[in-house]
């Protein structure tokens, strides 16, 4: 893909009382780094679909995605373009498949956490902490604004 076309990529935020779902990756740095179970929509794939099949292999969380939080434009600071779609949802049942490779745990993290994090520069984007703080806002849109054939 060139680096002037936008990348499209999922994300969701899972909140269960008052902890948030998070990931841990490594990112080939001394420090691992924290994400939303997040990832790129596949050739064919449905958006809502990407962000089901994220939480699957990253969390081994089976979600049910409630709202939409709207999509996201990032500016990486090497010139990439992300369009992330941002979704909202409850954690139903732990499915306990293999988590991908990437991934190093799962976390349940309060907001301090994660602002914690942040201050620390270990969050993956400064998406990580907006969608948390738009998801406490109810900051929701209705599913049916995604128009998908």
């Amino acid at each position: 893909m060139s680096r002037w076309q936008p990348y499209i990529s999922v994300a969701t935020v899972v909140e269960r009382a008052g902890r948030f779902l998070m990931v841990e990756e490594e990112r080939g740095r001394s420090v691992t780094l924290f994400n939303q179970p997040a990832g790129h929509l596949e050739p064919g794939e449905r958006i809502k679909e990407a962000a089901l099949r994220e939480l699957r292999e990253e969390t081994a969380w089976q979600v049910g995605i409630t709202d939409y939080l709207g999509m996201y434009v990032y500016h990486t600071p090497d010139g990439l373009t992300f369009h992330s779609h941002g979704f909202f949802g409850m954690a139903l049942a732990h499915l306990g498949n293999e988590l991908d490779p990437a991934i190093l745990a799962v976390h349940w993290l309060t907001l301090e956490e994660l602002e914690a994090l942040d201050r620390e520069g270990r969050l993956r984007s400064p998406l990580v902490l907006r969608r948390v703080r738009d998801a406490l806002a109810s900051r929701f849109y209705p599913m049916d604004v995604i128009h998908e054939r």
